[in-house]
């Protein structure tokens, strides 16, 4: 079968790869793309599908605002709605920070960390819905989720594997900043932790202890692992996380890897992989990628990751940062392969639907 010019010219630009691939549709149609990012400012992205829709969240700093649209690529006009504001007074009303959305047990569940105006009092908290839709009903602030050590917590994601749930976190071992680690404990329900936390991982190579702090000399460097998000593929279960510091180039996400119905709580059930599997790409124009989440197209035929991302160096943890989405693949050992960040040029095929 001949090609057209239009045609040739297109799979020379976009190549076969599962990353970022702009399919040709039949001869004649039109290409249905999209270019990063998803709206001009956008912290720690988060994406779930639900009945036929993209629900969409990110840090606003000091509400909790949830997007709705079947089209991912232009949040710019989708249906929002603040769907909660702190009160005027306790311990949750100051830094906002990462909301995640949670379909579980037939209810909606909204996870978020806060403070109550200084750093180290962060915690995890969540609000409840129980209508269908997020965007309709009422959301019920339900407390604080924490183990019993109740030690600073940000970051927080849920998952379920063989009908058991699973809080994942950013926290401090102690009471004092220095260095944020990755826990575990198990879930008695949505809304209460059984178990004691269990730490997964810290800053144990040098590619995720990129953090020094020039302008607080009494902390002068912070090692970082955060935002723990949970890919299962089959019987593998991927824990990705953010390393090395956000106001630095070199956020870049690291891997641990476990198998369904392993003991969970069990540290050494986990391998940590020594390298990055998604980092800047200077070239690009793409710096300090992380903060991800993970999701499905409508269809559910196409993985997807979304993250945040500056578009120039040194650009630090503020509202410069953008929520970005490509396809990714999966490697020969069953690995996923997110490819490079695509630089906001970049022309790529719209989610499958």
């Amino acid at each position: 079968m001949k090609m057209s010019c239009g045609l040739i010219v297109l799979a020379m630009m976009f190549g076969s790869s599962p990353v970022g691939t702009l399919a040709a549709q039949s001869m004649g149609s039109s290409v249905d793309i999209f270019h990063n990012p998803l709206l001009t400012t956008g912290p720690d992205p988060w994406v779930v599908t639900h009945d036929g829709f993209y629900y969409y969240m990110n840090t606003t700093g000091n509400n909790l605002t949830v997007w709705k649209t079947r089209d991912i690529t232009d949040l710019a006009h989708a249906e929002k709605r603040v769907v909660w504001t702190p009160p005027a007074e306790g311990p949750y009303l100051h830094e906002i920070w990462a909301p995640e959305l949670h379909w579980m047990d037939g209810k909606w569940y909204i996870y978020f960390a806060a403070d109550a105006g200084r750093n180290e009092s962060h915690r995890i908290y969540v609000v409840e819905n129980a209508a269908a839709d997020p965007l309709a009903g009422e959301w019920i602030f339900k407390g604080k989720v924490a183990d019993a050590a109740d030690k600073w917590a940000i970051d927080a994601s849920v998952f379920e594997d063989k009908g058991q749930k699973y809080l994942v976190w950013s926290g401090w071992e102690g009471d004092s900043d220095g260095e944020q680690r990755i826990y575990i404990a198990h879930l008695k329900n949505p809304l209460t932790v059984d178990s004691k936390r269990v730490m997964l991982s810290h800053s144990d190579y040098p590619w995720e202890r990129v953090g020094d702090l020039l302008n607080r000399p009494e902390i002068p460097h912070v090692n970082v692992n955060e935002g723990p998000e949970i890919l299962q593929h089959g019987e593998d279960i991927f824990l990705v996380y953010s390393g090395s510091a956000c106001w630095t180039d070199y956020y870049e996400l690291g891997v641990l890897e476990t198998k369904s119905g392993a003991d969970l709580l069990d540290a050494a059930s986990w391998k940590k992989f020594d390298h990055p599997f998604f980092k800047q790409d200077r070239e690009a124009g793409v710096f300090g990628p992380g903060h991800n989440g993970f999701f499905r197209s409508l269809d559910g035929k196409e993985d997807w990751i979304i993250y945040h991302a500056n578009a120039g160096s040194n650009q630090g943890c503020g509202g410069k940062r953008s929520p970005r989405i490509q396809r990714f693949g999966w490697n020969a050992d069953g690995t996923p392969d997110f490819g490079k960040p695509m630089s906001t040029d970049t022309a790529i095929r719209k989610p499958s639907h």
